[in-house]
């Protein structure tokens, strides 16, 4: 069996998409050699909680300068671009992403479901005034620490951080995707975190197969129909 075979006998297909496709753009992942986890020289948790960056939002946007607000530098790859043109040709239906990276919009995917929200807005946290991702990029890449020019608020992206909840419409969606999917295609992703994780055993548990290409060893493994490790093997040798 081959990815093209799969995915060309399944009737709705529909991508969960993690941090590994995106080490192919040069975006290092968060658990990985190179990954967030593994550098010395930031709290990885810390980045992301939620009120850490109520009390200090310059070590955020201090140390998310040179992997997130310098998206403009990076590309879609072999798989974003692969994804977008199935999805042109009726074959996938959905991605349903855990990447923050805009990648997938970049390549041309249309229903990207983003389960950890997306940096594309930021908002005040006082006033909900809100700027797009280019004008506070351009002050991250500045070293400014960007604040409400109306009230003096705090600017955040409306990515999810720790303790708080993922977008209500993403989540929904997906998981209704997920019921209706014959064929649920897991790309770079360890499912280590939930509830995302949990949107491949929801085809399971509604009759869906499960295909995986992931690096590493994940706990739907024993349950795919299918299971590679490379992803760019797999997406060079793609005929559809």
């Amino acid at each position: 069996m081959t990815l093209t075979q799969l995915l060309s006998e399944a009737k709705h297909a529909v991508v969960l998409t993690g941090a590994g496709i995106s080490t192919l753009s040069g975006i290092p992942d968060f658990r990985g050699v190179g990954g967030l986890y593994q550098r010395t020289d930031i709290d990885a948790d810390k980045l992301f909680d939620i009120d850490y960056f109520r009390r200090d939002p310059s070590y955020y946007y201090h140390h998310s300068k040179d992997f997130l607000y310098n998206l403009d530098e990076k590309e879609p790859n072999i798989v974003h671009k692969a994804l977008a043109r199935m999805e042109e040709k009726g074959i996938i239906h959905a991605v349903i992403t855990q990447n923050i990276d805009l990648l997938h919009q970049k390549a041309g995917s249309r229903k990207v479901l983003e389960l950890h929200g997306s940096p594309v807005e930021h908002y005040c946290m006082k006033c909900g005034r809100t700027w797009d991702f280019d004008s506070i990029a351009r002050e991250v890449q500045n070293d400014v620490v960007p604040s409400c020019d109306t009230c003096g608020g705090i600017i955040k992206p409306r990515i999810v951080f720790f303790g708080e909840g993922l977008p209500e419409y993403a989540i929904t969606e997906a998981e209704r995707e997920a019921r209706k999917a014959d064929l649920m295609l897991v790309l770079g992703t360890s499912l280590t975190v939930y509830p995302a994780a949990a949107v491949p055993e929801i085809t399971l548990q509604s009759g869906g197969k499960v295909a995986i290409i992931n690096r590493d060893r994940t706990h739907l493994d024993r349950y795919a129909c299918w299971v590679a490790r490379d992803l760019k093997k797999e997406f060079e040798e793609l005929t559809i």
